[in-house]
């Protein structure tokens, strides 16, 4: 049996993550680049415009409350990976 793992170094600051990943990130982060539809079964989809600028479904809900409250889980998501790749940040320090 192989196990297999991966570590990361964050004085290379090599995360493994593509250019084009973070960049789709970043404009995940911005609430003007999603929207809700009404699908003809009732429910609402939340969609986010990709790089290429084409509309991407997410995730759909019962409710226009629930898919803009799924958009903003979305983006407070993003917006946490972001901050991951800067590396960690510093709680305590000592003396």
């Amino acid at each position: 049996m192989r196990i297999y793992y991966k570590t990361y170094s964050w004085s290379t600051n090599d995360t493994g993550v593509t250019e084009k990943t973070v960049d789709l990130w970043q404009k995940l982060t911005e609430k003007k680049n999603w929207r809700i539809v009404q699908l003809v079964n009732g429910f609402f989809q939340a969609e986010y415009l990709d790089l290429e600028e084409n509309w991407q479904d997410a995730t759909r809900r019962e409710t226009l409350d629930g898919a803009e409250a799924a958009i903003d889980g979305s983006i407070e998501h993003y917006t946490k990976k972001l901050a991951f790749l800067k590396g960690p940040t510093v709680v305590k320090t000592f003396e």
